[in-house]
């Protein structure tokens, strides 16, 4: 070669010598270049527009449904005006139950009462199956001691149906009654030749059913 050739080469840009990546920093520089360029998914790109195009109907659904709603509330109103003297006849409470239920027992009893239930039975016959203001009057005009007793049980019977079913007296009647023998307390008298005879002093339980049921 010639010296002039020599000196070209020399004279030549040296370029710049590219040193190649590692094995550790080849992972790195892909990841970076995942992130940088990291497309969005087929999924997301297909939802978006599918998004977009339901926004639409769920806003009309809601606009439905709210119509109906308001449409509901409006029913209501409009019955209460148009009837408006039925509405307030309903609302006056009547404590007298309805045809079509069942009726209601109620009761009440005195126990131990100093009467013999003979004495008591023959006072409360005449009160059986009558109304509560019959029975009331015949009590009142009984001349005999167990009607006291009778009618007192009666009364608490009455007080006992207004208090826990708002029962009127006039509604009910007298369903059962009935004296069971209750306890007989034994005395002794002295008597001739230095005897003694037993005293039996009887008691009765008096209850009393009432029902509105005619």
């Amino acid at each position: 070669m010639s010296p002039e050739n020599e000196e070209q080469k020399n004279d030549a840009p040296e370029t710049e010598a590219t040193e190649e990546p590692t094995a550790e920093e080849k992972p790195k520089r892909k990841r970076a270049s995942r992130k940088k360029a990291a497309p969005k998914p087929k999924a997301e790109e297909e939802k978006a527009p599918e998004a977009e195009a339901e926004e639409p109907e769920a806003v009309e659904e809601e606009e439905a449904e709210e119509a109906e709603e308001e449409a509901a509330e409006e029913k209501p109103k409009r019955a209460r005006r148009r009837g408006s003297a039925d509405v307030t006849a309903s609302k006056k409470r009547s404590r007298r139950p309805k045809p079509d239920a069942e009726p209601v027992y109620v009761r009440a009893q005195a126990k131990y009462v100093r009467s013999s239930p003979r004495k008591a039975r023959l006072v409360i016959d005449h009160i059986r199956g009558k109304s509560v203001e019959e029975a009331r009057a015949i009590l009142v005009h009984t001349p005999r001691a167990a009607a006291e007793p009778v009618l007192k049980v009666l009364e608490s019977a009455v007080a006992n149906a207004e208090h826990n079913h708002e029962l009127l007296p006039e509604e009910l009647r007298v369903f059962q009654a009935f004296v069971d023998e209750g306890p007989t307390i034994k005395r002794y008298r002295p008597r001739a030749l230095g005897r003694a005879t037993r005293i039996r002093k009887r008691t009765s339980h008096i209850t009393i059913n009432l029902t509105n049921r005619a």
